[in-house]
């Protein structure tokens, strides 16, 4: 089994590495390989809506999103990683999720997500809800820890003493290896993905 795990903060090894790394740890531990891809700082270019991707399952921009989506269609698993800037997730990752998430739902649905933020002070919780709001729409099992995902610091070093935040990076990493192994035993023993129905649109407009 494997898991990717995506660093959208502009530091390449500040806090929001320090705790995906502690999750990435865990689950090694438990004989899951593990990738990092780091979002890096160039400008990712934001979703266009031109439709090209329901066929094709690529973005018409050929870069990091491109990357990544050719990589998750054979990982079982993922954890998105943001920084807090104003009570948000990062610029780069809101924009690589909503590339790599429109149009291609069978990429990822059945497979569990995470989401892990990283603050000084204050924003994570709304950080942090963010981005569990791509995973629900893609019918992927969130999995969650022993608070919520989160961890405190002005860099790494600081993060890294934030007791309670790397346990619940830890706690999240092995709650992950467990989800992971509960739904490889299910697919072996006939209990596969549900079937989806065709998704129904509604128009508030003329209530049809």
């Amino acid at each position: 089994m494997h898991v990717i795990l995506v660093n959208g903060s502009p530091h390449r090894d500040g806090c929001t590495a320090t705790a995906l790394a502690e999750v990435a740890r865990m689950l090694e531990a438990d004989g899951i390989s593990t990738e990092t891809i780091w979002l890096g700082v160039k400008p990712i270019m934001p979703c266009l809506a031109c439709g090209k991707c329901y066929a094709t399952k690529r973005c018409c921009n050929d870069d990091v999103v491109n990357e990544f989506l050719a990589k998750a269609e054979t990982a079982d698993g993922f954890v998105f990683g943001s920084p807090v800037h104003y009570a948000a997730a990062s610029g780069q990752i809101t924009t690589f999720l909503d590339r790599a998430c429109f149009g291609k739902k069978k990429i990822f649905q059945g497979k569990p997500a995470a989401a892990v933020v990283s603050c000084r002070r204050g924003g994570a919780a709304s950080a942090f809800d963010q981005l569990n709001k791509y995973f629900t729409i893609n019918c992927m099992p969130v999995v969650s820890s022993q608070y919520w995902n989160m961890i405190h610091g002005s860099n790494a070093e600081e993060a890294a003493r934030d007791e309670e935040g790397m346990q619940t990076m830890r706690t999240l990493g092995r709650n992950m290896s467990w989800l992971l192994r509960c739904i490889e035993l299910g697919k072996q023993n006939g209990v596969p993905f549900p079937q989806q129905e065709k998704v129904i649109f509604t128009n508030f407009m003329d209530g049809k």
